[in-house]
């Protein structure tokens, strides 16, 4: 489990590089310039300072005391999504300042807030990043694929900072459920490409914006949204997102005193976990949840739960866990939550699986809309879905810890985005 992969951009027998040889010298020259961008006190300077003046870092770890109480009390959130979070609101009451000894919550739940960095979610974070390295490589186009919106969004809002043309490619499926995040990339300049092709969903736009990148290298850079794809983008992007957990190790230490007992963080391709969890994995006494899409549930084509489900195999670029079937073909896969809806996952957390630093569980659509209006009515938060399968895994895992356990999620959105899809799936009214 080294920090770095290996020289053929391996984490174990995971990763490397599975492109047409058309890709190879683009690849190379990302991988020689991210790692002298990593040496380079200027290149580091220069990151830190957008991060801290821009995206508005650090972002807080909040001790969600209410939240904790909810998951404390008897009959508490419906793991099956029929808990009333706002029969928990009027339960519990108002809570500030720290708990008298023996009166404390059992866990003790923090937030990692990274829906409160700029565009709302932790894609930022690598966007940021990705866009200095094309400045240094002389690059004047973007390229992205995404699901959820967020990342689009991210990614248009760095190459508008810079003066680069972006393109973004987005299933239409998910532009249909991501409306306000195309508005956002729209607003920013970035031209939207809608991707009809396959389910219409996250790999479809990936497939296209490799094929994009194809015949565009010598003047595009190709900013992968999460820790997949060929060599160095699993690496490249777990590094960028690794401030995520930076700052959590120092925030809850400066707090608690200690380290965290449990960190939590929902799975999709995966980056927002590898940045919480990196900084961690020496720390043999931290568990490390990933939280992954059942969808609507466990069998095939309804879920998204690769690491739990699926098995080795070849995925845009990389060796990793990837749901397919005896002959090696994709299958579909669903979940709620654009952002999760990838047959596969980044090569680091296959490692980690195999491992068994990492351990993986799934939460159903219904659990994570359950725990989405619970978050929502209990702490006055909206989260992303994505985020929401995260907060729903504590129903199942609170009360296997013990009486003083310290746990902290990732935030890793927020749900502005997801605001008229849920509100359509839970029957809610929008007027009057």
């Amino acid at each position: 489990m080294n920090a770095s992969p290996d020289e053929r951009g391996r984490f174990g027998p995971y990763g490397g590089r599975y492109v047409p040889e058309t890709l190879i010298p683009a690849l190379v020259e990302l991988t020689e310039a991210f790692t002298a961008a990593r040496e380079d006190p200027a290149f580091q300077r220069e990151l830190a300072a957008y991060l801290r003046d821009y995206v508005g870092r650090p972002t807080p770890l909040y001790p969600a005391r209410r939240l904790s109480r909810a998951f404390s009390l008897p009959g508490r959130g419906g793991s099956e999504g029929g808990g009333d979070a706002g029969e928990h609101n009027r339960r519990i009451a108002p809570q500030r300042g720290p708990l008298p000894e023996g009166e404390r919550e059992s866990p003790r739940i923090y937030l990692k807030r990274e829906d409160l960095a700029h565009t709302g979610a932790h894609k930022i974070n690598n966007t940021i990043g990705q866009v200095l390295l094309a400045v240094r490589m002389g690059k004047q186009r973007i390229i992205a694929e995404t699901g959820a919106g967020q990342h689009g969004v991210a990614t248009a809002t760095a190459a508008a900072l810079f003066g680069m043309t972006c393109d973004v490619y987005m299933g239409t499926e998910d532009i249909r459920r991501q409306a306000l995040n195309v508005y956002r990339m729209r607003a920013l300049g970035t031209r939207v490409v809608p991707v009809a092709t396959g389910s219409r969903t996250l790999k479809d736009a990936t497939n296209e914006a490799m094929r994009d990148w194809m015949t565009s290298v010598e003047t595009t850079h190709y900013i992968i949204g999460s820790v997949v794809g060929p060599h160095p983008f699993p690496w490249m992007v777990r590094a960028f997102q690794s401030v995520i957990g930076r700052e959590a190790r120092e925030q809850v230490l400066a707090v608690e005193g200690r380290l965290p007992n449990v960190l939590v963080a929902c799975v999709g391709g995966g980056s927002n976990a590898a940045g919480l969890f990196a900084p961690f994995v020496a720390d043999a006494g931290v568990r490390l949840i990933g939280v992954e899409a059942a969808g609507r549930g466990l069998s095939l084509g309804q879920h998204a739960a690769s690491l739990c489900l699926g098995q080795p195999g070849i995925l845009h670029g990389a060796l990793s866990y990837v749901l397919q079937d005896d002959d090696g073909q994709t299958l579909p896969v669903h979940s709620v939550a654009a952002g999760l809806d990838y047959p596969g996952v980044g090569p680091e957390h296959s490692r980690w699986k195999d491992t068994g630093r990492v351990e993986y569980a799934s939460v159903t659509d219904k659990e994570a809309l359950a725990a989405f209006r619970m978050l929502a009515q209990v702490e006055g938060i909206v989260p992303a879905l994505e985020s929401a399968h995260a907060i729903a895994h504590l129903e199942k895992l609170t009360p296997t810890l013990d009486k003083d356990a310290v746990v902290l999620v990732c935030l890793s959105g927020r749900g502005d985005k997801d605001a008229m899809e849920v509100a359509d799936l839970l029957g809610l009214k929008t007027e009057g």
